[in-house]
């Protein structure tokens, strides 16, 4: 019998354009789930390069680590400063 070897499929090495970082943020948005937010904020900025993320957002990198892991929190001025410190904007728009 033929042993499957597998690897963890991560989302940041498929994060390679701001429309698909958009596209998957939006996404992210749209399912409601803060955590899922949160996930994609963390793949995101780990796609960019969390060290350059942290520094731009004006976070310690081991704080953005754990703001962004799973479990974790973040208040909301940490998502808008890491937001804003991706190159993104937040936008609101009428709900269907």
């Amino acid at each position: 019998m033929t042993k499957t070897h597998t690897k963890r499929w991560d989302a940041a090495t498929h994060l390679k354009s701001n429309e698909a970082i958009a596209a998957y943020l939006e996404a992210a948005i749209e399912d409601g789930d803060p955590a899922v937010v949160t996930a994609a904020l963390g793949d995101i900025a780990r796609s960019k390069g969390m060290t350059r993320i942290a520094r731009k957002a004006g976070l310690g990198r081991e704080s953005l680590y754990k703001a962004l892991s799973p479990g974790g929190n973040p208040e909301f001025a940490t998502v808008l400063r890491v937001v804003q410190a991706l190159g993104l904007k937040l936008r609101a728009v009428p709900s269907k």
